[in-house]
């Protein structure tokens, strides 16, 4: 069965992890841990200075997987051009839903929060847990948007706020 896995991702694919985005794998390695022997993707998560290591025959359960397909990252930046849908609920859910959004690990769904808690210039200001979860899911997007064209992150990041604008126009 880790075979199987294993042919999935390799050394130097970049692959996305629910709860943190973006990693590049830098190798594959065994290790024994409580005296099992496990293989395990080790994952480069530069931005953040992190490295995880991940069993191989556990990461299609835990969620990782390959960057989406360009088409899949144009719709993600055709979702940011809809009209932002607030829903009426306590914003301690409305919260919570975005914070399971964002780790679904699901370029539709960091979009979607993406789209819904920007803000222009005139209308109200964000609150602070409003703008961490907004940021969090726009690095997440733009991490993603980068590494798919194999551009710079700095390059998405234009292209995403370009679109946001543009909506507003």
């Amino acid at each position: 069965m880790s075979k199987a896995k294993k042919a999935e991702f390799r050394p130097n694919d970049f692959v996305v992890y629910p709860a943190h985005g973006v990693g590049q794998i830098l190798s594959i390695e065994e290790q024994e841990i409580a005296g099992l022997k496990l293989e395990l993707f080790v994952i480069s998560f530069e931005k953040d200075k992190m490295t995880l290591r991940v069993p191989t025959n556990k990461a299609a359960d835990v969620g990782m997987r390959s960057l989406s397909s360009p088409d899949v990252v144009d719709k993600a930046l055709a979702t940011l051009r809809g009209k932002a849908r607030v829903k009426r609920a306590m914003w301690s859910r409305r919260a919570q839903e975005y914070e399971q959004k964002i780790n679904s690990g699901d370029l539709l769904a960091i979009a979607e929060v993406v789209r819904d808690l920007h803000r222009n210039d005139d209308q109200r200001e964000q609150s602070y847990s409003e703008r961490q979860l907004y940021e969090a899911a726009l690095e997440r997007l733009t991490r993603e948007v980068a590494a798919v064209s194999g551009g710079d992150e700095a390059v998405a990041q234009k292209q995403v706020t370009e679109v946001l604008v543009s909506r507003a126009a």
